[in-house]
């Protein structure tokens, strides 16, 4: 280290005032040095928009696509690196590929790259990081939010990064000085007054020991007070000890250091106490007798702070309490945040720094809820500087796209580093199986997360058979083994309805209805309902049990107003009842048990039997319309497994079915579009189901048009 240095006293006041020249003569003693070289810019906080050359064309020699790995090279631009047919055939599940494993399929280093699907927060993403904009993703879990966070932390250029110092306040111990300096550069300041420190210390020492000697030889020689001259070497050795502590204070803290970051700082805040999310000042036990530790060694950065000029990434927002939510909101508004002790019983509450930077690209993430109970201030900051997404949940099925899913395979066997190679077959396996749990037809999954977790299991029982590869049986294999929660209670409660005959599965039941539900979003389940009419002590009224929630009792309501008009009989003098057999204490959500309590209440009311064989699902209009729902291939596996030979499903819900090939023969699946064909296929006996279709048709009609063809799912709910 060159012996040249300069004088920097004002440095901590004023925020920087050094040059890099050195001095003619060397500083008096005791002043703050530095080596020549180590050029210490001002900073007084932040650098404003016009300063930071952090955007396409600056001073930093990035222009519009110039440089390669750009934000214009986007992760769902990038082809497959694999061999591709030349006619591909759209029934070819790899989408062309000519591959015998993952072996063969290269994975991008960056991971912006590995970004598969979303197109649209794909766009928002691309503009947000040219524009340095704040983006709230709103969706699924396992959809990507927080990999397309990472994402724009590496479009960002790292060259204007910034070291963060705090210094001691001579003024006033409980107010440190907040210095910025370009990145790598506070590892030298710091270096450099640590080792201006521990001259001044061996400078003090030597004088130290000399004066001691003196005093020593004085007292044994001269005085010949013995005692007195070693109580004398204790004092002048604790008053040089404790006046050394005043020397060591003035050594900067670095909170944050960017030395060795290449690519702009990524902070994931997700869940963060204040003192972690906003920074914080440590309690220090020692707070007087010259034992106490300088107020600014005891700043601690926080996830604003350290993720200055970078990524600032919070999922489930909405987790966050009020009042950081607030802070946060100033920290985005400002551009800078002080740091103060958040424990208001702590010794750390009466430190407050200057405002230390806090420019930050903002990546606020969580599922519909989160909005609910997120500041609205903050949300508006985010909305007006900046942008909101949904990510998409499915993808339309395309040969592009599949071949992405088999590089998606290859990713997350490349991550994971101890998974064997996938064969072409078992790839086309997990395909499958993206296209079932997207629960559309011509559409792949993007919850990818869940995904890739059958990846693993499937790689983990292949290498407990010692294979080479996965193949398609350990895929299989994998499928039972990570079965959720809900589909193993589901099967439980199959198995349990079998063993004390709650399920019947033939013959013919007068008011009883195989309905179908689903658990959570990949199980079915078989769900009795059984409807009764009973002669009225008063108004005659519906009575539903079963813990029915909103949308189910709406359910109810509605398919009422059917029976009132089907019914010769005067009603209003009758109570019908209807109980969700064994539901449990989730109980009863959304509509689509709506045509099973149509034909359990109806058989009921005209004592004819339904079939046991036969389950359904499907919600109701009140002009007998058979709608939509969500589930359906689900729910069809579920009939399957309890014994059903057939399953009614909304004709629109067609296009939704991929059922597991095991099921196909064991089921017939039946669609419909009125209330009117639910009865003729579940109601026994010809003459009088004739009479009651032909009643029921002429006084319900249908309120959709005949030629209409009914998209999707309604909103998938758990019935």
């Amino acid at each position: 280290m060159s012996n040249d240095t300069e004088a920097d006293e004002n440095a901590p006041e004023e925020g920087g005032g050094v040059t890099d020249e050195a001095p003619d003569s060397p500083p008096s003693d005791g002043s703050e040095r530095f080596p020549d070289g180590v050029a210490d810019e001002p900073s007084d906080g932040a650098v404003g928009p016009d300063e930071r050359g952090d955007r396409p064309g600056d001073r930093n020699g990035h222009s519009d696509g110039s440089v390669e790995g750009t934000i214009e090279d986007l992760g769902s631009d990038v082809e497959v690196d694999a061999e591709v047919a030349e006619d591909v055939d759209e029934d070819d599940l790899l989408g062309g590929l000519r591959i015998d494993s993952t072996e063969e399929i290269d994975v991008p280093d960056r991971l912006v790259d590995q970004v598969i699907g979303q197109e649209h927060a794909r766009d928002v993403v691309m503009k947000a990081a040219k524009q340095r904009r704040h983006v709230m993703m709103i969706g699924s879990p396992g959809t990507g939010k927080s990999m397309l966070a990472k994402a724009m932390s590496e479009l960002l250029p790292p060259e204007e990064l910034q070291d963060v110092l705090v210094y001691h306040n001579p003024d006033d111990g409980n107010n440190p000085k907040v210095r910025t300096v370009p990145a790598g550069k506070g590892e030298q300041i710091v270096e450099a007054h640590k080792e201006e420190a521990r001259k001044r210390n061996q400078m003090r020492s030597f004088l130290m020991w000399i004066i001691i000697a003196i005093v020593i030889g004085y007292s044994f020689i001269i005085a010949g007070q013995i005692l007195l001259g070693i109580l004398a070497a204790g004092v002048i050795y604790l008053a040089f000890r404790y006046g050394s502590r005043g020397g060591d204070a003035m050594v900067p803290n670095l909170i944050v250091n960017n030395a060795d970051t290449t690519t702009a700082p990524f902070e994931d805040a997700t869940g963060a106490h204040a003192g972690a999310l906003l920074g914080d000042v440590r309690h220090d036990p020692f707070q007087s007798g010259g034992m106490e530790t300088p107020s600014h060694d005891r700043v601690e950065p926080g996830a604003i702070h350290k993720a200055n000029k970078g990524v600032l990434f919070i999922d489930e927002i909405n987790t966050l309490d009020i009042r950081s939510q607030q802070h946060l909101m100033t920290a985005i508004q400002e551009g800078e945040f002080s740091i103060t002790g958040q424990s208001e019983r702590s010794s750390g509450a009466m430190v407050q720094t200057e405002p230390v930077p806090t420019d930050f690209i903002m990546i606020a993430a969580g599922n519909l809820d989160a909005m609910e109970n997120m500041h609205p201030a903050l949300r508006s900051r985010i909305k007006g500087y900046g942008y909101e997404v949904y990510m998409d949940d499915t993808i339309e099925d395309t040969p592009e796209m599949r071949r992405k899913y088999a590089r998606f395979v290859a990713q997350e066997v490349s991550k994971d580093g101890r998974l064997p190679e996938y064969s072409a077959e078992a790839i086309e396996e997990i395909i499958l199986e993206a296209r079932r749990r997207a629960g559309r037809k011509g559409h792949l999954t993007l919850k990818l997360r869940n995904l890739g977790g059958l990846v693993r299991v499937a790689g983990d029982i292949a290498r407990s058979d010692d294979a080479d590869t996965v193949t398609r049986d350990h895929v299989l294999q994998a499928k039972g083994r990570s079965r959720s929660i809900e589909q193993q209670l589901a099967d439980d409660y199959i198995e349990r309805r079998k063993d004390y005959e709650l399920q019947v599965s033939e013959g013919y039941e007068v008011g009883r209805v195989n309905g179908l539900a689903v658990m959570g979003e990949d199980s079915g389940i078989m769900l009795p309902v059984m409807a009764e009419v009973t002669p009225s002590q008063g108004p005659g009224e519906v009575i539903a049990t079963g813990q029915l929630k909103e949308m189910a009792q709406e359910a109810v309501s509605n398919v009422s107003a059917i029976i009132k008009k089907f019914s010769d009989e005067n009603i209003s003098e009758k109570d019908i009842h209807i109980q969700f057999v064994q539901t449990g204490q989730q109980g009863v959500d959304g509509d689509s048990a709506s045509i099973t309590v149509a034909t359990a209440v109806i058989s009921a009311l005209e004592d004819m039997g339904v079939d046991q064989s036969l389950a359904m699902t499907g919600s109701l209009s009140v002009r007998g319309d058979v709608l939509p729902v969500g589930g359906v291939t689900h729910k069809i596996e579920a009939a399957a497994k309890s014994g059903c030979d057939r399953v009614i499903i909304p004709a629109a819900n067609m296009q939704d079915v991929m059922i597991e090939e095991e099921y196909e023969e064991m089921v017939e699946i039946i669609p419909v579009s009125h209330i009117s064909e639910v009865l003729d296929i579940a109601l026994e006996g010809e003459p009088e189901k004739d009479s009651l279709v032909d009643r029921l048709k002429s006084i319900t009609g249908s309120a959709l048009s005949q030629g209409e063809n009914v998209s999707g799912p309604s909103s998938p709910s758990p019935q």
